[in-house]
């Protein structure tokens, strides 16, 4: 199997923050977490998520690993449920028995992203035209929990109990999903008029009604992620970083996972660094970028702690997870050019929807 050298990472160096044999090692070590029937746990011995499962796949597409990427796209595709989702957890075993069996919304519409990412990364149609129904089923599921008011509820329970409340992150995720998933039914031929009206309500629900969902406002990703997802842009977006970045950047060190903890994690210093690059503030990412290399580990192979709490000076959770080093990887990818990763988070290629006049 392939595994990326130094001359296949040359867009996922940046000074200060990754050299190409650091890139490599990086991938390397998470490509060694991932399973031989292609599925990507937090760590080994760790469940697997949906969400963060993709995450790391798209960080294999963007170092090249197309192989591994694709057979994490093909274990998604053999797991997933009638219904289209997946569960939010599984053990990792080879029966991936499911140890969470509540459906969430933004874990099952994300794999649109890493799909066309892979699309974009490959220009693989036949990989299209077979993911297509894995991607048109789970959309139809997720867009079966959206709210009259465009927010989408955050899961269904085993039951099939609708949990209706909604998450401003987890909808400005799915905002970035469905104009992906949008993405790939124009490709296949198949285009979906009806999700481009959800995408709009989805839209002015996250732009204009933050009292539709609920209070997560100690939570970075709350902050963040309306301009990560492509509903918020450009002096609206300034606006919001700006206003929270006192409360959430540690200077030299990272960004926090909520205001009121001393701990800052690289997943949300990563999601940051995108954010502002997609706002075109590139020097201010890579800044963001440069405070968490202390949370590299290269005597594990250059994966990445979760988390460093620094009041304590200690690393927390004692976890290297693939998720983390995924999310650099691809934040490191997009500053540095690489054509899929800046599409599906640059979205000026991505279709916009339907626009929404609802109240």
């Amino acid at each position: 199997m392939s595994l990326s050298g130094p001359g296949r990472t040359e867009r996922l160096v940046l000074p200060g923050v990754l050299t190409a044999a650091q890139a490599a090692a990086t991938v390397a070590s998470i490509a060694a977490v991932q399973r031989s029937d292609g599925a990507i746990p937090w760590f080994r011995g760790h469940h697997l998520d949906p969400w963060d499962h993709t995450e790391a796949a798209m960080a294999l597409d963007a170092a090249g690993e197309h192989e591994r990427a694709e057979r994490a796209y093909e274990w998604l595709r053999r797991h997933q449920l009638a219904d289209g989702s997946w569960y939010a957890a599984y053990d990792d075993g080879v029966a991936a028995a499911p140890t969470d069996r509540g459906r969430e919304s933004n874990f099952c519409a994300y794999p649109a992203v890493g799909v066309w990412h892979h699309v974009l990364s490959t220009g693989d149609e036949v990989f299209a035209e077979r993911m297509w129904p894995m991607v048109h089923a789970a959309t139809e599921f997720v867009l079966g929990l959206q709210q009259p008011g465009g927010q989408i509820g955050w899961k269904r329970e085993d039951d099939g109990r609708a949990v209706t409340d909604g998450l401003l992150t987890g909808s400005s995720s799915v905002h970035q999903a469905l104009r992906c998933a949008l993405a790939l039914a124009d490709a296949v031929g198949e285009p979906q008029p009806g999700w481009e009206a959800a995408l709009g309500r989805l839209g002015h629900a996250v732009r204009h009604h933050p009292e539709r969902f609920l209070d997560k406002n100690r939570f970075s990703m709350d902050w963040y992620y309306p301009v990560l997802g492509g509903a918020l842009t450009g002096a609206a977006a300034k606006e919001r970083i700006e206003d929270g970045w006192d409360r959430f950047v540690v200077p030299g060190l990272g960004v926090r996972c909520v205001d009121d903890r001393p701990w800052v994690t690289g997943g949300e210093s990563a999601e940051l660094a995108l954010a502002l690059w997609v706002m075109g503030e590139s020097d201010r990412a890579v800044e963001i970028l440069r405070s968490i290399r202390h949370l590299r580990a290269e005597e594990q192979g250059g994966m990445y702690w979760t988390g460093y709490v620094f009041e304590d000076d200690a690393v927390w959770p004692v976890e290297l997870t693939t998720w983390t080093a995924g999310s650099i990887l691809l934040a490191v990818a997009a500053l540095g050019g690489d054509e899929a990763t800046t599409a599906v988070f640059g979205g000026e290629s991505l279709p916009v929807g339907a626009a929404s006049d609802c109240c």
